[in-house]
């Protein structure tokens, strides 16, 4: 056995041994300090008591979102925040407006490049469209891994997927039905908006920080092609080569240096705070956005360069007369409607403030959704009582940003067969949202066929009502063959900008994940 140490040779008790030449008073000051310290120490011992003791007494609800990234996540723990915390959703609807012009801003930038990309492609060598592919859902779901390696590797497990569609031709005329429109000077009376953007980027996070960064092109190839006509490239390149990236932050950075400034002041000459710069920006230039968005030709030019502008959250365009005020503060449903894109994992808290559970504690945690992202969510499949999972049904034409050669409906259906077999998960209720389903009735409505993209779809009507019920049928059946242990399947078709309707049907969810609560409480 080890021999005990000597005093002496101890280092601890020698830096803890008082002085030999200690005074009384000095003794009696140090005595003191050492039992305030000991007070203390005690206090945290007792409040970390306490705190699992109440933990024990009330079972903390965990709800984990799960979908590809532009799922409607994000947008879905808003709707709870307004539902159910909506003091504190409303005291921050003032620090989105930052966000809202940056989506304001990013769009005009996709419609200037666009058009660059336009202009480059009417002077360069012609290229064959690529050819079309449907999706091989033939039977109850693609045909896919049988184990849950797409959560951990998703490049590993998915085949190529091209979302068909016949390229419509560029548009021959320059002129709308009214006076003709100069884009070159356009786009050079836009160039401030640049100016604006930065700044907004820079106040998104605290100083010191770069968290900040540029994801991804809308136009792949176009942002950087050379230019041939420099009338108009010359004046747009700058936009061009920013469009369709996208800011992204760490969650709940941003909120912090927002929370530092005031309220929104106006923006009329004299007004003057640096912070409004932005939005006396955004109001000389609305006009000129007006009439940009406005233009029949800027229209055939995005329709056949496929920019969908109207399908992307953060989409305002057709709001930009209210947007472009001076006085502009975001309303509750721009709020829902904003798109930032945040980087690594999210725990949201907060206490019920309405509702029949007011007071009790909910934990939401918003993983990302792009494809580098997906193996770090297995750590928070333990101790969770339900998933929510966003598949978005509007994108079955749509390919992934981070891979264009993957469909962006194909990979929902991968995530949710991974999602259904994972053992860790055999015991949780699924909550599915078949997300956008206002999106899905405009394109379908607009003449696409959903057939075309779907093989299986086959006859049926091309309407959101068969289409809906079809692809709740296909998910159901995906659950039922790969869940490890058989479960009761909850799905719903959402649009969760949609306030009225996704109240009711996050009402319906609290009832789901609190009876789970009280399942794994062994109180029913």
């Amino acid at each position: 056995m080890p021999k005990n140490v000597p005093d002496d040779d101890d280092p601890l008790a020698r830096a803890l041994r008082p002085p030999p030449d200690e005074t009384p008073a000095a003794r009696a000051v140090r005595q003191a300090r050492e039992a305030d310290a000991r007070r203390v120490s005690q206090a945290i011992d007792d409040a970390i008591r306490a705190e699992r003791q109440a933990n024990k007494k009330k079972k903390i609800v965990r709800v984990l979102l799960l979908g590809q990234s532009e799922s409607g996540k994000s947008t879905t723990l808003r709707q709870f925040q307004r539902l159910y915390t909506p003091s504190a959703f409303r005291s921050e609807l003032v620090h989105w407006r930052a966000i809202i012009q940056l989506n304001l801003i990013r769009s005009i930038h996709t419609i200037l490049a666009a058009l660059n990309a336009n202009a480059n492609a009417n002077s360069g060598p012609t290229h064959s469209p690529a050819p079309s592919r449907s999706l091989a859902w033939d039977g109850d779901d693609f045909d896919v891994p049988d184990d849950d390696a797409y959560l951990s590797d998703p490049a590993s497990s998915v085949r190529p997927s091209l979302a068909p569609s016949a390229s419509p031709s560029a548009p021959t005329s320059d002129t709308d039905d009214g006076p003709p429109l100069d884009l070159a000077a356009l786009a050079l009376r836009l160039l401030p908006l640049r100016h604006a953007e930065a700044f907004l980027r820079a106040q998104l996070v605290p100083p010191a920080e770069d968290e900040a960064a540029d994801l991804g092109h809308g136009l792949p190839g176009h942002a950087h092609a050379p230019s041939h006509h420099s009338s108009f490239s010359s004046s747009s390149s700058a936009s061009a080569s920013s469009a369709g990236k996208e800011v992204f932050v760490r969650p709940g950075r941003w909120r912090a240096s927002f929370w530092k400034r005031g309220g929104v002041r106006a923006c009329a000459a004299g007004a003057g705070a640096e912070e409004d710069e932005p939005q006396r920006v955004i109001w000389r230039c609305r006009e000129d956005m007006m009439r940009l968005w406005a233009s029949r030709r800027v229209r055939r030019v995005l329709k056949a360069k496929k920019v969908r502008l109207e399908e992307e959250s953060g989409f305002f365009l057709d709001d930009l007369p209210r947007l472009t005020e001076c006085n502009y503060v975001p309303t509750e449903d721009d709020v829902l409607r904003a798109r930032l894109k945040t980087i690594g994992v999210s725990e949201y808290k907060f206490q019920m403030e309405a509702g029949p559970q007011s007071g009790s504690e909910w934990r939401i945690v918003d993983v990302g959704g792009s494809r580098f992202q997906r193996p770090t969510w297995a750590p928070f499949f333990d101790d969770v009582d339900a998933i929510i999972f966003l598949a978005p049904i509007s994108c079955f034409d749509q390919v992934l940003a981070e891979d264009a050669k993957v469909n962006r409906l194909e990979d929902s259906v991968l995530l949710w067969k991974a999602v259904c077999s994972n053992k860790l998960l055999a015991h949780v209720d699924l909550v599915l949202f078949l997300n956008k389903c206002d999106l899905l009735a405009r394109k379908l409505a607009g003449g696409t066929r959903l057939a075309r993209y779907v093989r299986s779809y086959a006859d049926r009507a091309n309407d959101v009502e068969t289409a809906g019920k079809y692809f709740r049928g296909k998910f159901s059946a995906i659950q039922r063959t790969y869940s490890p242990a058989p479960r009761k399947f909850y799905g719903f078709c959402t649009s969760v900008t949609d306030t009225v309707t996704t109240s009711g049907i996050l009402v319906s969810v609290r009832d789901i994940v609190l009876r789970q609560n009280l399942r794994q409480s062994k109180l029913v």
